[in-house]
């Protein structure tokens, strides 16, 4: 059986939204950050990092968002997930999900986070706020470029890539950052698929009435 530990950030809906989109069963525990849940003597025996995402099945325990999703991409092909098939192609589709991850979540929107929502923990600090808002749309700009001509980061279709991306779209839009025409256009073609709303649901439950 698997299990995923997390809900209500970017990072949690990933693994989720994967599992939604390949038809993968798992159980879900609707843990949420810094509410004293992944302090639990419990949670701290299964990860000692204390952080959320969290995956177990029998043979692994995972605790990085990307691990995570790039694990679950290798235990189903239901025919509408992208799954690179060769080197080039997976070293292509790493390559998206590490600068994604890198310079648009790390060092960009959790910047805003940590000054702006998280500023009674790590200082307020406007200045940082509006210059991570500016890093993040330089780099949304040179991902528009790889927009222009298709809706997918990889030209095989929708994959991992585009969750890790996805994610953090939604994470600028509710910091406010705006989203180039290509990646607008990009956001409302994937914002349409049905296991991103199941996926949405399902870790953001307050937003939808608290009925996943």
């Amino acid at each position: 059986m698997r299990e995923i530990w997390g809900v209500g950030t970017p990072r949690s809906f990933r693994p989720i939204w994967v599992c939604e989109e390949m038809g993968l069963e798992y159980r879900h525990h609707a843990i949420g950050p810094r509410t004293g849940e992944t302090q639990q003597p419990a949670f701290t025996k299964l990860n000692r990092k204390q952080k959320i995402p969290f995956y177990r099945d029998s043979e692994v325990a995972l605790s990085e968002s990307v691990a995570i999703c790039r694990y679950l991409t290798r235990h189903s092909d239901n025919g509408t997930f992208y799954i690179p098939q060769t080197k080039k192609s997976l070293a292509e589709e790493d390559e998206w999900c590490a600068y994604i991850y890198g310079e648009i979540d790390q060092s960009g929107l959790y910047i805003i986070r940590r000054h702006g929502d998280l500023s009674a923990i790590y200082g307020e600090s406007p200045h940082a706020v509006s210059c991570a808002a500016d890093y993040v749309t330089r780099h949304l700009g040179v991902v528009a470029r790889s927009l222009e001509e298709r809706v997918t980061l990889m030209a095989g279709g929708f994959g991992l890539a585009d969750i890790i991306l996805m994610s953090c779209l939604d994470w600028c839009i509710a910091y406010e950052v705006g989203l180039p025409a290509e990646i607008q256009r990009y956001y409302e073609v994937h914002a349409a698929r049905p296991a991103y709303g199941r996926a949405m649901r399902i870790n953001y439950p307050d937003s939808f009435g608290g009925d996943p």
